[in-house]
C-alpha cells in the first residue's frame, strides 16, 4: 500500500469496504492497535495529524493514520486564512512522510481537482469513488456475492427505491436474501412487501391498476401504503406528483421525442427506471384524460385544504374516479 491514500466521493460504501481491507489488513501486525490512529478530521488541526504521522512505530513495523473530513473540511467556504494555512502545510508535508508511516485521508464527497493536497500528489496517491446513478447492475453483482439471485425487475426496483445509496441497498438485500434463504430468486414482489422504503414503487403499481381500470386493486394497494404509515395527504401529493410525470411524458412522446428510457429520464429529470414505467403507463391514458385528472386532483386539493373532505375518504373517491375514468 502507498504511503499516503486519499479517498474521495459520493460511494461512501465503496470507500469504506476499500478502507475496511487495509485496516483488516493492518491489525495482523503484532500490536496494530498501539499503532493505529483514527481522527475526526473537522476536529483535528494539521500540527496533530503531521505528529502522529512523524512518531516512530511502537514495537512494529509501521503506523496507520486515519483522518475523516479533514481535506473537504478545509477547502469549505468560510474556512479563512486557518483552513488555507492548514490545507499548505498538510501539502507541503504529505510528499515527505516517513516511510513507516501510513496516511490515508477519507473524504465522504467528490474533491475539487483544485485542492491543493490533491494537486501535491500524484494519482497513484488518489481513489475516486463514485456513487453509480443506476445502482441495478450493482445490486445483481451484490446478490450473487451473498449467493443469491434476484430478478432483474427486482434489482431495478430496488435501485429506484434506493437511488446511490449503496450502503442501504446492501443493508436491505441482506434482509430480502435471509427472508429467501438462497431458495429461489428475490422477486419484485418481495422488494415490495419488506422495504420500508418502497412507498414509490407501490405508487407504480397503483397507477398501473389505475390504467387498466382496476380501481380496487389500487385501493388496496394505497391501503397497504396508508398501514406502512404514510400519510393520507403526503400519499396524496405522491399521486399529484405521480400524474404530473406522466403527463410529461405524455407530452414528452407526443411532441416526438426519443422513446428510450435514458432518453425520457433526462428530458423529464427522472430515474431510468422511473422513465421506463412511466413510459409503460402513458400508454393506458390520452392527453386529455391526464389533463381531467389534473384538474381533478387540484378539486380534492382544495376540498381536503379547506377541511370540507377527510384526506383518507378523498383519496378512496379519487382512486374510484380514476378507475372508471381509465
Amino acid at each position: 500500500m502507498s504511503n499516503l491514500l486519499i479517498l474521495h466521493g459520493d460511494d461512501e460504501y465503496s470507500s469504506d469496504e476499500f478502507l475496511r481491507q487495509i485496516l483488516a489488513e493492518f491489525r495482523r501486525q503484532p500490536n496494530a492497535e498501539f499503532n493505529l490512529s483514527m481522527f475526526d478530521g473537522t476536529e483535528a488541526t494539521a500540527a496533530e495529524i503531521l505528529g502522529a504521522a512523524a512518531a516512530y512505530p511502537f514495537l512494529a513495523e509501521s503506523r496507520l493514520i486515519v483522518v475523516k473530513g479533514m481535506l473537504a473540511h478545509l477547502n469549505r467556504k468560510g474556512g479563512g486564512e486557518t483552513a488555507k494555512k492548514m490545507s499548505e502545510q498538510l501539502a507541503a508535508a504529505v510528499v515527505t512522510l516517513p516511510p513507516s508511516t501510513r496516511l490515508i485521508f477519507v473524504e465522504s464527497s467528490k474533491l475539487p481537482e483544485s485542492h491543493r493536497v490533491l494537486k501535491a500528489v500524484s494519482k497513484e496517491n488518489v481513489r475516486f469513488f463514485a456513487a453509480p446513478k443506476d445502482s441495478t447492475q450493482w445490486i445483481i453483482k451484490h446478490a450473487k456475492a451473498l449467493k443469491q439471485d434476484i430478478e432483474p425487475a427486482a434489482a431495478r426496483t430496488l435501485s429506484l427505491v434506493m437511488g446511490s445509496d449503496l450502503r442501504l441497498a446492501d443493508s436491505e438485500l441482506a434482509k430480502l436474501a435471509a427472508y429467501t434463504n438462497g431458495q429461489r430468486p428475490i422477486t419484485e414482489k418481495d422488494v415490495m412487501l419488506l422495504t420500508p422504503y418502497v412507498a414509490e414503487t407501490n405508487l407504480f403499481a397503483m397507477t398501473d391498476a389505475l390504467s387498466h381500470g382496476n380501481s380496487r386493486e389500487a385501493s388496496t394497494l394505497a391501503h397497504r401504503l396508508l398501514a406502512q404509515d404514510e400519510d393520507a395527504i403526503a400519499l396524496f401529493g405522491m399521486i399529484v406528483r405521480q400524474f404530473r410525470l406522466l403527463l410529461l411524458v405524455k407530452e414528452h412522446l407526443a411532441g416526438g421525442g426519443d422513446r428510450s428510457s435514458a432518453a425520457i429520464a433526462g428530458a423529464i429529470g427522472i430515474h431510468p427506471y422511473a422513465a421506463e414505467k412511466l413510459s409503460n403507463q402513458s400508454r393506458g391514458f390520452s392527453i386529455p384524460q391526464l389533463e381531467q385528472v389534473y384538474r381533478m386532483l387540484q378539486d380534492y386539493d382544495v376540498r381536503m385544504k379547506t377541511g370540507r373532505i377527510d384526506a383518507e375518504l378523498a383519496l378512496d373517491l379519487l382512486i374510484a374516479a380514476l378507475g372508471k375514468s381509465a
